[in-house]
């Protein structure tokens, strides 16, 4: 089983850090301050925040064990790890059709205009635990075993 990033809406408070922290483990320095001010392009974050009144949550990609967005890719850019599961996007053999946009079930791919490629969580190679959950205030997310404590 793989370990997937998780959201509690019940304790989302829809601030956003998360998607700031996205972009800047994304960005080319990786400094919170560099990364809004002085890089061009700036990265793209790869979690968007979801707000309607009270309710708020984060959504990102969610590595799904039927990936429509891979089925659908026209180039082979959009791959699932068979050993641990996480869904990718090479990003030099994606042409930005946006075709795997189109069949994500759960919308959590996002445009990278810049580039013109599909930008999407990784869930940040390199770090124990994803960045966005990593500094979420409140613990809204949390990175556990695929069906634990949902």
């Amino acid at each position: 089983m793989m370990k997937r990033v998780y959201v509690q809406e019940e304790i989302c408070m829809g601030c956003g850090l998360c998607r700031v922290y996205c972009q800047t483990e994304h960005s080319r320095t990786k400094d919170i301050i560099k990364a809004f001010k002085k890089e061009s392009p700036r990265s793209v974050p790869r979690i968007r925040v979801e707000r309607k009144g009270e309710i708020s949550f984060s959504l990102q990609c969610r590595h799904c064990d039927e990936p429509w967005c891979v089925y659908s890719c026209l180039t082979g850019a959009m791959q699932k790890d068979p050993t641990t599961g996480i869904v990718t996007v090479d990003t030099q053999k994606c042409m930005g059709c946006w075709t795997c946009i189109l069949a994500c079930p759960s919308g959590a791919l996002t445009r990278d205009n810049g580039e013109k490629v599909v930008a999407k969580c990784d869930l940040c190679p390199g770090r124990d635990v994803p960045a966005c959950v990593a500094n979420c205030p409140n613990e809204a997310l949390v990175f556990i075993e695929d069906g634990v404590g949902k």
